[in-house]
């Protein structure tokens, strides 16, 4: 099967983060038995969702990661013009959910197992594929602690994101948390008698876009797309009716920050602000008023020696000598500190394509991965 073919097989399954992959991870494993490779699947606790991993030939030691996600985010709301999970191709162009985030990738991977089969391989390639990357980077942890606790080493990894076959060596660290405020309600004419767990959720949120005035004039690098560490607000919720002061708000907040810069100096400074301005201010009212920050998902920051093997390897295999730092986040960085395997990312597709509405990716994209994966064979033969 060729990459285009995997890949529509692919985007044939709807991985919605919010629903099962095994359908998908099912198919992946025939494919493979097919091919005679063995691999093994890592169920979450539901038994709904689970990750890959395989290993593809070679006698020696260490080998070479190829690694993807294949859950992809919601199409609801979204305008499509056709079927997001059947793959159409419209000038040179391939769209369908996923193709470009990152189906794209594990299809190219999963298209070149027969090539890996034929060649006479001293080092191995190992196969993996994860779930719920696209709420925190969730499905890969268990795996990367159950190779770890193998003892699974390996040269490189290659993480397949859309950089348009560009190595990224390095990406923020993301940490999102859950602030929730609880007040004391009671009827909007008699508001002072009240804690309104709302109007102290949106001072926190004031205070978070202070922080993140301050961040974006310290300290820089201009080789990410966006060069500053950043704070974010991206929910508040909270109240029932304009008559009633609100006993309960909800704020979910981000940092996404340089490698030089502190999440937890960032946070101090958060929680200072909110225990001893606000909560004092709401007690002197209701004793029991009460605020708690709930840090639900972290993912490590990457940062790869330009100078490092991998990344002198990856440029050559991708036939060009620049590199890039991005502000999104991947599973790189929980393998590089998890299994302490050298990882750049790398893979088809535009990154401003993801997410949206007619996703696509270049037919160009899959033949230039699929050209970085046949250099990399022949270099795993050398």
């Amino acid at each position: 099967m060729t990459s285009q073919e995997v890949l529509a097989k692919l985007v044939s399954f709807d991985t919605v983060s919010a629903k099962t992959n095994l359908p998908l991870i099912k198919w992946i494993e025939e494919y493979l038995t097919d091919l005679g490779v063995s691999s093994f699947t890592l169920p979450d606790e539901t038994g709904e969702k689970a990750s890959l991993f395989a290993t593809i030939g070679g006698d020696g030691p260490d080998g070479y990661v190829l690694s993807g996600h294949t859950d992809v985010v919601p199409v609801a709301g979204q305008d499509w013009t056709t079927d997001p999970f059947t793959l159409r191709e419209q000038d040179g162009l391939l769209y369908g959910r996923g193709s470009c985030d990152m189906k794209g990738f594990v299809a190219c991977s999963l298209a070149k197992v027969p090539d890996m089969l034929k060649a006479p391989l001293k080092k191995p390639f190992h196969l993996m594929f994860s779930y719920d990357e696209e709420v925190g980077c969730i499905g890969v942890q268990p795996i990367l602690h159950k190779l770890a606790g193998d003892d699974f080493k390996a040269e490189a990894c290659f993480v397949g994101e859309p950089t348009e076959m560009q190595v990224v060596v390095a990406h923020k660290s993301k940490s999102s948390y859950r602030a929730v405020f609880t007040g004391l309600s009671c009827h909007s004419s008699l508001a002072p008698h009240g804690v309104n767990a709302v109007h102290y959720g949106a001072r926190l949120v004031t205070k978070l876009e202070e922080m993140a005035r301050k961040l974006a004039a310290g300290p820089s690098d201009a080789l990410y797309d966006l060069p500053f560490s950043t704070a974010h607000t991206g929910v508040i919720k909270g109240g029932t009716a304009l008559n009633i002061v609100p006993e309960h708000c909800e704020v979910i907040f981000e940092f996404r920050m340089l490698p030089s810069e502190s999440t937890k100096a960032c946070m101090d400074e958060v929680e200072r602000y909110a225990f001893e301005e606000l909560l004092p201010e709401m007690r002197k009212v209701y004793p029991e008023a009460n605020i708690e920050f709930i840090p639900f998902s972290e993912i490590p920051g990457l940062d790869t020696d330009v100078e490092a093997d991998v990344t002198v390897l990856a440029k050559k295999l991708a036939g060009r000598n620049d590199h890039a730092k991005v502000a999104y986040g991947t599973e790189a960085g929980l393998i590089q500190n998890i299994l302490d395997i050298p990882t750049v990312v790398c893979g088809p597709g535009n990154i401003e394509q993801a997410h949206k509405p007619d996703e696509f990716i270049k037919k160009s994209e899959l033949d230039k991965c699929d050209a970085f994966l046949d250099r990399l064979i022949k270099h795993a033969c050398a």
